[in-house]
């Protein structure tokens, strides 16, 4: 979101009756562009791992002292806990929130500036050494500072992994891939209670926050020598590969005059929280409301966040599957995502359960929902603006998610430090969608795409 020059829109000049999403609707799928996807799912998943790690984790750091192996010799035989509590967590996770944030302004525009294929390594090294970082960390204000520099590393991600889906895929298959890629959040978050776990009992909860390294290290190389933009492959047919459009220069703070942004803007702040809220408090929510410890802790997180990898890659196929019912493929992504958004509906309820396995199947719902309205919700900006744009719009709707993550963990972080109760928390949950899309509908009627000027 620094300076942004350069790139494009449909100009006005070129086709007036078009925009963006329909000039692009023959654009002819590129070989390769599968492994692309492989390769953001892969990302993805580091990336989720590297966050879950401490939520996972919070019951040990907020006050149980575990008789645990050292994992470097020398340490400690018994790990004594942070003894951090519910306010304090929320402050930590606020930490990361708002350097997600911060990070964001940067990272959408680092990736437009210097292209996927450097961009992207770039930010995935920081959010890796950041994660192991938290190796060192020895109270709460040190969880604080290494959970800042992982938000602003994990920040990249999205803005440039939807800037390569943008680039690779034509606009019928952006939605289908986006929820591939974007399931991988699912599959980090189901791989971080079967591995954490483990390592934190065998090693000690110091070593949990090592183990990702190494697979980012080799993303990295992967990565560095796979990806090519598809203009600069030297065995692409050139007819292959759309031209872009004239380019017509505006600043980026510009895009914030069109209600196309702050539609996505706001659907994020509202619904990217709920996200969090699975993510950085299930594990505790399991612990205060059932009494799971952290060797049985795994299962119920492990079924949820496979809900939500299916549901991820669902939610990105039901706008074809709309489609086939003779919608546009405009009104099919707005349809697949009330449907989304109904789908949440339930988990209002899941703050008074008394049965795990209830709570469990309403969550596994309310997961899959969500990942399948996220892929359809940062498709919506590649609808909407033209692709040398994309990860400047997804930057922004990125602070925009992540503020409103950011005031959801201190909101929460009182909530149950004061009531002890997840009741308000869950029927936010339960709403935010519905607000989220009508909000939507409003400031971008049938996802008209933006008219640029230079002025």
């Amino acid at each position: 979101m620094a300076n942004l020059t350069g790139p494009t829109e449909e100009s006005k000049q070129l086709d007036q009756r078009a925009g963006p999403m329909e000039q692009a609707e023959d654009e002819r799928a590129l070989p390769g562009r599968w492994t692309i996807c492989a390769m953001l799912f892969v990302a993805t998943t580091i990336n989720y791992m590297d966050r879950q790690v401490l939520s996972i984790l919070k019951p040990v750091l907020s006050g149980t002292t575990l008789h645990l192996q050292p994992f470097f010799h020398g340490w400690p035989t018994v790990e004594r806990s942070i003894n951090m509590n519910e306010i304090q967590y929320g402050n930590i996770v606020w930490c990361f929130q708002i350097a997600y944030a911060l990070g964001v302004i940067f990272a959408g525009r680092l990736v437009d500036r210097l292209g996927c294929r450097r961009g992207y390594p770039i930010v995935t090294a920081v959010w890796s050494l950041s994660a192991m970082g938290h190796a060192l960390v020895t109270s709460v204000f040190g969880f604080g500072v290494a959970r800042f520099f992982l938000g602003l590393g994990e920040s990249g991600n999205f803005p440039a992994a939807i800037k390569a889906t943008a680039e690779w895929f034509p606009p019928k298959e952006r939605a289908l891939a986006t929820g591939i890629f974007n399931s991988g959040a699912g599959v980090g978050a189901i791989l971080a209670p079967f591995i954490v776990p483990w390592v934190a009992l065998h090693f000690g909860w110091r070593a949990a926050f090592l183990v990702t390294g190494v697979f980012s290290a080799i993303w990295i190389v992967w990565w560095s020598v796979r990806y090519r933009s598809p203009q600069n492959l030297p065995d692409m047919n050139r007819s292959e590969v759309v031209k872009a459009p004239a380019v017509l220069a505006i600043p980026w703070w510009h895009l914030l005059k069109y209600r196309q942004a702050w539609a996505f803007i706001l659907g994020k702040f509202l619904t990217d929280p709920v996200w969090w809220f699975y993510l950085f408090w299930l594990p505790g929510y399991f612990s205060k409301e059932f009494k799971l410890d952290l060797s049985h802790i795994g299962l119920p997180l492990i079924v949820v966040y496979v809900c939500s990898t299916i549901g991820s890659v669902f939610g990105g196929w039901l706008p074809k599957g709309y489609v086939h019912l003779g919608m546009s493929l405009k009104a099919a992504r707005l349809a697949a995502m009330l449907t989304c958004a109904c789908l949440v509906v339930p988990i209002a309820f899941a703050g008074g359960l008394h049965s795990i396995w209830t709570a469990v199947a309403l969550l596994c719902i309310a997961t899959s929902a969500h990942q399948g309205w996220s892929a359809n919700i940062f498709t919506t900006v590649s609808d909407m603006f033209p692709r040398e744009y994309v990860g400047t719009v997804v930057s922004f709707g990125q602070v925009g998610g992540a503020l409103g993550g950011a005031i959801f963990a201190q909101v929460a972080g009182h909530v149950l430090q004061f009531t002890g109760s997840y009741v308000p928390l869950f029927m936010y949950s339960a709403s935010a969608y519905l607000i989220a899309l009508v909000l939507l509908r409003t400031l971008a009627p049938g996802l008209k795409p933006a008219e640029l000027a230079s002025n």
